[in-house]
Parts: C-alpha cells; sequence; structure tokens
C-alpha cells in the first residue's frame, strides 16, 4: 500500500522512534530522545538507515527519493515525543530540532553527482579543502509594522530573506522592520567537499561541491579531514552580472549527516582476512630486502634509496607528552642529483604507495597552495582552504623541483616539517591546523650536475635551516660506468619490450600498500640494548674533528630514532632490537659518505649541513686574526692585497683561498668594504 498523506508518514515515523528495538531488545530511539531531554545542548537524534528500511521500506526508499516528505515529519515526529517528556523544551528547541540519516548504503563519488540527483538523498564521500566562518542563519524572522508595531512570524525556506506580504492587523504591505530578538536562528556554515586524490582519474580536475551545515553539525570539521556526509541535493540559481537570472544553476548539498573517519591513515586499505599474509610476508627469509626489492621495481638500482623510502612509508608513530607537547614521528627525505636519474619517478611512486600521498610541483606551487590559505568567497564569507601538506595529513606530501620554489614559499613549510602544524593569521582568522606529513622532496643541483668539488650547501639552493630539517639526503649522481650503463640500458629496453617489470617484485603492489597500512598500526617501545647503540653512536659523531666544530645536534639523534622505529614497523615488531638501530645507523652512515664529507679534507664533517665544515671554521678564525693584525687597535682601513698577502703568508693556502676566506669572513659579519678593495672591521 503506498503512503500518501504526511499524518501517515508522521504516525508511522512516530512508531518507529517509539517502538524499534535493536538486537538485544532495546528500545533503540527512545533511550537516544532520554540523552537529549539530558542533554541541555543536544538538538539532533541520529538514526541508522538500515533500521528505518527494516521497520518500513517504503518510507525508506521515499527518504532517498523524496527527502522533504520523509525528513520534515521526522523533525515533527521527534518534536511530538519531546513534548510528552519535556513540554519546556520541545518548545525551546521546536524549530532546531534535526533527525540526521546515517548509514546510507550506495555512497555516489562527487562526480557522478548529476541533475538526476536533484531533490534526492545522496551519501557521498571527500575532502573538506575549505571551511567557512560560522554565522547565524534566520529560521523562522519576526517582523515589526512599522504602522501598527505587530509582530508577524514568517518561516524562511530561501536563500534571501523573505518579508511577509502584509501586516495581519493592520494590512500593511511595505514596512516592516526584523526584530531580531524575537527571530529565530540556527548556526550556519559552508565547507567545500573535494574528490580524495586516490579516487581522482588521471588528467581529470577534482570536482567538488560546497555543502550547507547547520546546528550541531558545524565546527566538526577541518580542512583536511575526510568525510563520509549525507545530504539533500539543491540547485541554486545563478545571477548575471545585472539583475537578471541565467538559465544555469548552480548545485549545493544540503548536509544532513556529517562524519569524520577517524580511522588512522594505516587502517584505511586492509582487511582482517589480510593480516595472515601480512605477517607470513614478514617471517620468510631476508623479508626486509625482499620489500626493498618490490619498491620501485620499474627503476633499476638505487637500494639505498628505496630503502629509505620503505622506512618513509611507514615513519614512527608519534609521541604527545603529558604537557601537549608533540614530538615529531615522521620522517623527511630529500633527494639531490642530476637529471635523468629517477628522482621524479620515485616521488610519484611514493605518492602511490603511501597511504595519503600527494605530489606536487614546487614550481607551480605557492605558500598558500602549500600550507594554507584564507580566500574570501563572492558573499563575503572567509573561508579556510587547505593545502598540499594539511591535505597530505598522515601521510606523505611528494614536491619535486623543490629547488624551483620561490623562498617566500619555501620558507612556509618550515613549520610543517618540524613542528607538524600550519598556522594560519590572515583577514581576521586565526588558526593552526594538523600537517602530521612525511615530506619527500627532489632538488637539482645549482649548475645542472652535482659539483664533486663542492659541499651539499654549495651544490643546492636551499637554505641551511630547510636543509638541517630532513632526516636524510642522498645525491642521486649520473657517472658513466660502462658495466652499470649496459645493464641499466637493458633494463630499460626490456622493460619497454616486455610493457611489465623485467624482474616480478617479490611483493606485489597490491599487498606491499597493505603490508604498509598494517606496519604503520604498530608503536614499537624501543630496548636498553638499542638504546646503548644510538646513544654511543651519538656521542662518536659529537666527538668528531675539532672543538671548534658545528657536529651533530639533537635533531639527527631524534632522526636515528625514527629510522630505528620504522624499522622495526616495517619487521612488525612491538620492540626496536639492536639490529633496527645498526640498520638506522648504517643508513645514516651512508648519507654522511657521500653528502656529509668535507670535499676540502675528504673526512666526515657534518658540519657540512650547517654551512660551515670545520676546514671553513679553522680558515675564519685564522684569517679573522691575520686581519685584527692588520687594522690595529684604532680599526684602521686594509687594503685587499696586502690582506690576502698576509693571509696567504700566514695559512699558506693559494690566492683563491684566501680570496674565499675574505668573503667568508664577509659573510660571517665579521668585516665590511668600505669601497672597492678597502675592508674595515665590523
Amino acid at each position: 500500500m503506498s503512503i500518501q498523506t504526511s499524518s501517515k508518514i508522521v504516525e508511522t515515523l512516530e512508531e518507529f522512534l517509539k517502538g524499534f528495538r535493536d538486537k538485544s531488545g532495546q528500545l533503540k530511539y527512545r533511550a537516544r530522545i532520554s540523552t537529549m531531554i539530558q542533554t541541555a545542548d543536544s538538538r539532533s537524534i541520529i538514526i541508522e538507515y538500515d533500521d528505518l528500511l527494516e521497520f518500513d521500506m517504503e518510507i525508506a526508499n521515499m527518504l532517498i527519493s523524496d527527502p522533504d516528505r520523509v525528513l520534515i515529519p521526522f523533525n515533527n515526529s521527534v518534536y511530538q515525543i519531546l513534548k510528552n517528556e519535556a513540554a519546556t523544551l520541545a518548545e525551546r528547541i521546536r524549530s532546531t530540532i534535526r533527525v540526521r540519516i546515517r548509514g546510507i548504503p550506495d555512497v555516489i563519488p562527487l562526480r557522478a553527482i548529476k541533475s538526476d540527483h536533484l531533490n534526492r538523498f545522496v551519501s557521498i564521500t571527500g575532502m573538506v579543502v575549505r571551511t567557512s566562518e560560522l554565522k547565524p542563519q534566520a529560521l523562522e524572522a519576526a517582523f515589526k509594522c512599522r504602522k501598527c508595531g505587530s509582530v508577524t512570524i514568517e518561516i524562511q525556506e530561501a536563500i534571501a530573506l523573505v518579508q511577509p506580504k502584509r501586516c495581519g492587523e493592520c494590512g500593511e504591505v511595505k514596512s516592516f522592520d526584523l526584530d531580531d530578538k524575537e527571530t529565530i536562528f540556527i548556526d550556519y556554515q559552508i565547507i567545500r567537499l573535494q574528490e580524495l586524490p586516490e579516487e581522482l582519474p588521471p588528467g581529470q580536475l577534482p570536482q567538488s561541491y560546497d555543502i550547507d551545515l547547520t546546528g550541531d553539525s558545524v565546527n566538526e570539521t577541518r580542512p583536511g579531514d575526510r568525510v563520509t556526509l549525507s545530504g539533500v541535493v539543491r540547485s541554486e540559481p545563478e545571477y548575471s552580472t545585472g539583475t537578471g537570472r541565467l538559465r544555469t544553476f548552480t548545485t549545493r548539498i544540503e548536509g544532513n549527516y556529517c562524519e569524520t573517519m577517524r580511522k588512522e591513515a594505516g587502517e584505511i586499505s586492509y582487511t582482517i582476512e589480510d593480516e595472515p599474509l601480512i605477517k607470513s610476508t614478514a617471517t620468510q627469509t631476508n623479508a626486509y630486502e625482499r620489500l626493498i626489492e618490490s619498491l620501485a621495481p620499474e627503476i633499476y638500482g638505487n637500494e639505498t634509496q628505496k630503502e629509505a623510502l620503505l622506512l618513509q612509508a611507514v615513519g614512527s608513530p608519534q609521541k604527545i607528552l603529558p604537557d601537549g607537547s608533540v614530538i615529531r614521528g615522521d620522517m623527511n627525505v630529500l633527494f639531490v642529483g642530476d637529471p635523468g636519474t629517477a628522482k621524479s619517478e620515485f616521488l610519484k611512486y611514493s605518492a602511490k604507495i603511501a597511504p595519503r600521498g600527494l605530489y606536487t610541483s614546487g614550481r607551480g606551487s605557492t605558500a598558500a597552495g602549500l600550507t594554507a590559505a584564507v580566500v574570501r568567497e563572492k558573499n563575503g564569507m572567509m573561508m579556510l582552504e587547505a593545502g598540499a601538506v594539511v591535505l597530505a595529513d598522515q601521510g606523505i606530501a611528494c614536491i619535486d623541483e623543490f629547488d624551483k620554489m620561490r623562498t617566500e614559499d619555501r620558507n612556509a613549510l618550515h613549520e610543517c616539517m618540524e613542528q607538524q602544524t600550519c598556522s594560519v593569521a590572515k583577514g581576521g582568522i586565526v588558526a593552526t591546523l594538523n600537517a602530521r606529513t612525511s615530506i619527500l622532496a627532489a632538488a637539482n643541483p645549482i649548475l645542472g650536475k652535482y659539483d664533486t668539488y663542492k659541499n651539499i650547501t654549495e651544490n643546492v639552493n636551499l637554505p641551511i635551516p630547510l636543509l638541517t630539517r630532513f632526516d636524510l639526503i642522498f645525491v642521486m649522481r649520473d657517472i658513466p660506468d660502462k658495466n652499470i650503463d649496459e645493464k641499466l640500458a637493458r633494463h630499460i629496453l626490456e622493460t619497454h619490450r616486455k610493457i611489465d617489470y623485467v624482474k616480478q617484485p617479490p611483493v606485489s603492489f597490491e599487498l606491499l600498500k597493505k603490508y604498509l597500512s598494517y606496519a604503520k598500526t604498530i608503536e614499537p617501545v624501543i630496548t636498553k640494548e638499542a638504546e646503548n647503540l644510538l646513544v654511543n653512536y651519538y656521542l662518536k659523531m659529537r666527538g668528531i674533528g675539532s672543538e671548534n666544530m658545528i657536529t651533530v645536534t639533537p635533531r639527527q639523534l631524534e632522526g636515528l630514532i625514527r629510522l630505528s622505529t620504522a624499522r622495526a614497523r616495517i619487521m612488525l615488531r612491538d620492540q626496536v632490537l639492536e639490529e633496527d638501530a645498526l640498520r638506522a645507523i648504517s643508513l645514516m652512515d651512508r648519507m654522511l659518505e657521500t653528502v656529509g664529507v668535507d670535499v676540502r679534507t675528504g673526512k666526515i664533517d657534518p658540519g657540512v649541513f650547517h654551512g660551515r665544515p670545520s676546514s671553513d671554521q679553522a680558515i675564519l678564525t685564522k684569517s679573522i686574526e691575520v686581519f685584527n693584525a692588520l687594522t690595529g687597535a684604532d680599526k684602521k682601513i686594509v687594503d685587499e692585497k696586502i690582506l690576502i698577502d698576509e693571509i696567504i703568508s700566514k695559512l699558506k693556502i693559494s690566492e683563491d683561498e684566501a680570496k674565499r676566506a675574505i668573503k667568508l669572513m664577509y659573510d660571517s659579519g665579521t668585516i665590511f668594504e668600505v669601497k672597492k678593495g678597502s675592508w674595515r672591521r665590523l
């Protein structure tokens, strides 16, 4: 029998709310309504769609096809039940009572929403990229007649505020003032929902929709959150620059229920059935080497870089101290290398394998696009818009062409890389967003190819404070070698011929992705043996070179802890063992042997990351002594030629090195040039 009348719908819905019992026999929704009475701020009740479908299939189907015929009676049904139990409360919240429907089985992709879905109830998933400020919206507007002073209540359903057609007392048709004290308002917010990056078809622009949220569903989400949302698809007329209305309409979604996906990133892509296979993979012989070999199998060699990416993909758990301080768990990795060394391929692969990965290029990225921005909408509302590192929260943000970015844009990443937050103070909006993101960046050397006669800071156009925030830095050089070149060429040609991997990886791509997701859920504890190894290595590194050298800092020790913990996670262990610490130390040593060597002495010197190795520090100190002797107590001006000759004589170095020593003194702020060829003590 078809339900026709609204009174019949209300009656059926009241029966559902009063009489529906769960599997344990409890009156499920009577209990929820009782909770509403006890909670003073509660204005809504959540209904499971499956329960409604089980109770009355016709009404459940009508909710999808004609939601207005069901949702309004549903709200009235809750009001009627509340009225019998708490009349005063029911009257006070009558206009703001909302029934929220959860668990719609058919989730529609944002891209699939068409005109056929207008005025239908849908369920969608997406990522919040913008949130507006909170504003009150009029539900029932009270208008006072200027002529007789009587108040007329007008229910507001349209976008614009609608005045009464005439006064009920005196018949006045024009003179009305809004009485905001008598008007009933509800909280209102707009969020913008965009397709999830992993669901975006290649080469397509992401689809997004504005969602209207009201009542207690506002301020429940932040930019970067992934949400499941149910609501009614509405159309809104567009206006031209004049007063005329266009034939085209914009689509908005009237949000009914919004739920943030609270799951950690590691819990997303595997099921309980996958667990035995994942655990058996970790127990196989040479499991760690097999996993490294399975990472980016289309790229020949580069085992060290692959190991770094494997550890970065799982990272280390974030630690929150009792006072709220946070210790970073995500690792940052930088590749510096010659063109054609597969840097971009590694970045794109990491974006695919990570539970949440975003790939972007530095040349096309701004500070606002990477972090967050405040934008003003056409209607004047200020909206907070999330950038790449916020959207990649609990995942990996891969930034290619890192050296091509403008300095001011790159500097915006300092806070994200160390504090793992993104602070915004613009347009009256002051907010701190989560950016618990690993950064994987790739940069090219200044002169195109890496110069082995220069240190890392001289080879790459990156500021030292940013460089020291990377846990691992690897140089990828293109050195001609007949045997290696032939193997690489045959590997590439065979890949093109077979249109498949030359050698099938030990662990498939899908299993590897599930494996990494599972590993991210483990929280290993460092054992005493592993702790002693790390402490001894740190003390050894601190003791390298002379006492004036800038050596490793606690930041490098924390990097070692993250690497060790990530290795234990990869092996699916809940303890960090000695072998994990040794593997982390090995990886750090391999990095230092390539980028941590002072090219002037040939020795490992962590000071190169800070822009001043011990050899430079020694030259600087002695050069300052020479300059002080020449300038005397009255700080005389020193001629550059005399200064160069004196430095050559005292330090026993070449003329080019002497000129470089003068530049070191100038860069350190010790001397300044009065006129060309003349120097004075600052």
